[in-house]
């Protein structure tokens, strides 16, 4: 799968690009593209910390604004550690009723925790069925020689993603599952 169908999403309000940590950054175009359409905001008025470590709550915040901020329906699982003030409660609430974060084994969410490539390709892929779109690509892992590391939960995911072109290795032979998503 191709990412042709954000395609269609496009900018409504121009937007000025205010932050002073891009240039030269091989993400500007994609920043440029996700501020404008009000998918991500920055670190502060004037730099975006592109280089930091996205969050769980960060990436369901995302796909929420993605979906244009529907109200959740259905029953969500409830996460203890997800407070209901929070910039990033609705968000999580609609993405647990639709079955595009599951949370972990405690009952807790981790809003704050670092991603890691695994949990976004798993994220990404309950997403990418969430709105029906083509879930067929499907990569073999095992030309990457930490492949066996990717866990059980997020293996069909992570083939998918790297079939998409959604993840590359961090090497030619190296994926990283459990490493960190900027």
């Amino acid at each position: 799968m191709k990412i042709t169908h954000l395609s269609t999403f496009v900018v409504t309000t121009q937007k000025t690009m205010p932050f002073t940590d891009l240039s030269g950054h091989w993400a500007a175009e994609a920043i440029t593209y996700v501020y404008g359409n009000g998918l991500m905001n920055g670190t502060s008025d004037t730099t975006f910390a592109p280089d930091e470590s996205l969050n769980r709550a960060m990436l369901a915040t995302i796909l929420y604004r993605l979906s244009g901020e529907p109200a959740a329906r259905g029953e969500g699982k409830t996460f203890m550690d997800v407070a209901p003030d929070t910039w990033y409660t609705s968000a999580v609430a609609w993405a647990s009723a639709n079955g595009i974060v599951t949370g972990y084994s405690n009952g807790s969410f981790g809003p704050d925790d670092t991603i890691t490539r695994e949990q976004m390709a798993a994220i990404l892929y309950r997403y990418a069925r969430y709105k029906g779109y083509d879930l067929s690509a499907q990569a073999a892992l095992d030309g990457y020689a930490d492949a066996a590391q990717v866990s059980a939960y997020a293996a069909d995911a992570m083939k998918w993603a790297v079939g998409s072109g959604l993840i590359t290795g961090t090497s030619g032979t190296t994926l990283s599952p459990a490493g960190s998503a900027t």
